[in-house]
């Protein structure tokens, strides 16, 4: 499970690379704004001999070995095919993966598109030759060349899997349903005290999408690139926000609690939480509003200063192969990557569920990526970059 907690702000203050150009936004909501690649960092060009380890930087539940379950183990039969030993390290925030990747003591990580754009701007990953990745051409194409794992054409990873930020409710308490982001923004809620929302910079995004379809005057293209009227309206609205939200969350049990006990009913979530909650029988829904949805795509990424190449290589072919990427994905509660995944997950209605091969769907969803400071169009480098997002999160919550 995704343990997102909030981090110390000097450890997001990090500078980023100058970014330069302009990009326009995929249909998948992911920033048109380009980085640009330092010199230096070059894709292995051929595959040797395995190195006996490989160390990695990991979300919970993305590198499981049966030491939490013991029916939960896809990395064992890794270390089997290829006498790589996989030592991971779990990452608990994408500010966190950064501040480790840039150690040097790691081989690759597994970041989202809030951390990728800095890593590659930063030097810290290599590109990656895909032709040493055979599983890759299974890769759904909705994940392939997005712009917080591409820059000037040349793939920074492997796309491991996605999903949406989704509005979930008490069914029992919350009537009528909803259908917009408008319930977890309306200042006068009768739910007041009952609203939760997720614990991160990254949520001003969420506000901003909201925003890009009520307050059309304002112009919101892409809710990561977001200059200082947008980005000011964005946190107008979440300070306001901040008197009806009963608790804010970011570790996946916290707001499984708070719906179980009550504490909340009403708010942005995950569909796995949604999932165990349903198992518990608690009376809860989710849905993508009609506004669209934030969400993720993960990316393993290999780093530059890699004493492991061929292990990162392998363990990067593997994670993406049927089977594995089915297990990880029903574990973690995400749509795979690979599209045979499908046919290998113990649930057969688990790709429906989570929406795998349904890119409508996902185009209605505005995956995590970097905010800087280049806005991806004419406006140029006005918007506001990450360490201000970072800001003024800490002025939001008070």
């Amino acid at each position: 499970m995704r343990y997102a907690r909030w981090a110390a702000v000097a450890a997001v203050m990090v500078a980023m690379a100058v970014v330069v150009g302009c990009g326009s936004s995929d249909s998948g909501g992911g920033s048109g704004a380009k980085v640009k690649a330092p010199e230096g960092p070059k894709a292995l060009t051929k595959l040797g001999a395995g190195e006996g380890q490989v160390n990695l930087i990991a979300w919970a539940g993305y590198v499981e070995d049966g030491s939490t379950d013991p029916k939960v183990d896809w990395v064992t039969p890794f270390e089997k095919q290829t006498g790589c030993k996989v030592n991971v390290k779990i990452g608990n925030t994408s500010d966190e993966m950064v501040t480790l990747m840039r150690t040097g003591q790691y081989d690759g990580v597994s970041a989202s598109g809030d951390a990728t754009l800095r890593l590659i701007a930063g030097g810290d990953v290599a590109p990656v030759n895909t032709d040493l990745i055979p599983n890759y051409e299974d890769v759904f194409d909705g994940l392939k060349n997005k712009p917080w794992n591409t820059v000037d054409g040349k793939p920074y990873g492997i796309p491991h899997g996605r999903g949406a930020n989704l509005l979930m409710w008490r069914t029992d308490k919350v009537k009528p349903a909803p259908d917009s982001w408008g319930a977890v923004f309306d200042p006068s809620s009768p739910y007041k005290g009952k609203v939760t929302a997720y614990d991160n910079p990254i949520y001003i995004a969420d506000a901003a999408l909201y925003l890009k379809s009520t307050q059309p005057d304002l112009n919101i293209t892409n809710p990561y690139e977001l200059d200082d009227k947008q980005f000011s309206a964005a946190v107008d609205l979440l300070k306001k926000q901040r008197g009806i939200i009963g608790e804010y969350w970011s570790d996946y049990t916290k707001e499984q609690a708070a719906f179980t006990s009550g504490d909340s009913e009403l708010g942005t979530t995950w569909q796995v939480i949604a999932n165990l909650l349903t198992a518990d029988k608690v009376p809860v829904k989710v849905m993508l509003p009609k506004e669209g949805a934030t969400g993720w795509s993960d990316t393993w990424m290999i780093s530059s200063k890699a004493k492991h190449p061929n292990c990162m290589y392998m363990w990067m072919n593997h994670i993406i192969s049927p089977k594995a990427n089915a297990q990880v994905a029903e574990w973690f509660g995400e749509a795979p990557a690979n599209a045979k995944s499908c046919g290998q997950t113990a649930d057969p209605n688990h790709c429906k569920i989570f929406h795998a091969d349904d890119e409508n769907y996902f185009s209605k969803v505005s995956y995590w990526t970097t905010p800087t400071k280049d806005c991806g169009d004419d406006r140029g480098a006005v918007c506001k970059d990450y360490s201000e997002w970072v800001q003024a999160w800490t002025e939001i919550k008070g």
